[in-house]
């Protein structure tokens, strides 16, 4: 099934047949006038260049593979705290926390008691989200969630 072009990229791919795009300014303004604002009082190319860096640096791998090891890092008793700034990585975290604190799934009828069951993590509390005077004085924090486990003993 073929994939679908969106606008942004086919002005992209006009524009670089015209010449190639040398300038982050370039690429800006080309997004700005493809895609329309999805939220108010941000550039419609930060989703974009959000992207394009997320890419670039392998973020999410790069989280996931922390994520892998950080339980062997930890001593029981010891702290995860994680703060994300998109809802991809927040629900990377979000997942290998509660499977952590699951544990080990076992089939239903098996005789283990829920507290028997090995896990690594514990939850302590819900996500914290910043509240309106941290935005306020670090308006970058708007989309910051902490999540925050303990490494089991």
């Amino acid at each position: 099934m073929a994939k679908s072009v969106s606008h942004a990229e086919l002005h992209i791919v006009a524009a670089r047949s015209a010449g190639a795009i040398t300038r982050t300014g370039q690429l800006a303004a080309l997004i700005e006038r493809s895609v329309p604002t999805r939220e108010p009082g941000k550039h419609p190319a930060t989703r974009s260049f959000q992207a394009i860096r997320i890419k670039i640096n392998n973020e999410l791998d790069e989280l996931r593979a922390f994520l892998a090891e950080v339980c062997d890092l930890l001593v029981g008793g010891g702290r995860l705290v994680v703060i994300s700034f998109h809802s991809l990585e927040d629900r990377i975290v979000k997942r290998f926390i509660r499977e952590q604190a699951q544990g080990t799934v076992i089939p239903k009828g098996v005789p283990v008691r829920d507290s028997e069951l090995p896990r690594r993590l514990r939850v302590l509390g819900r996500a914290i989200h910043p509240d309106a005077s941290e935005i306020a004085l670090n308006p970058r924090a708007r989309s910051a969630v902490m999540r925050v486990a303990e490494r089991c003993p």
